[in-house]
């Protein structure tokens, strides 16, 4: 699993798949208007956007993902 941040458009992507192949995402399913599910062709959970991030996950998250 990996962490990224973009601090620009204030978003966080959880990876459980990494890394993703280009295409590799298939279906997407919106849960609010800041969690976002990617799954892949056979319907497994491969990743997880968070919009609005540094409202809903720790600082010290935030820091770490952007200090790679």
């Amino acid at each position: 699993m990996k962490f990224e941040y973009d601090q620009e458009a204030d978003a966080g992507y959880i990876y459980l798949k990494y890394p993703l192949k280009d295409g590799e995402c298939k279906k997407t399913e919106e849960v609010n208007e800041n969690i976002i599910l990617d799954f892949d062709a056979a319907g497994k959970l491969i990743g997880v956007e968070i919009l609005n991030a540094s409202k809903v996950v720790s600082k010290k998250v935030i820091e770490e993902a952007s200090a790679l």
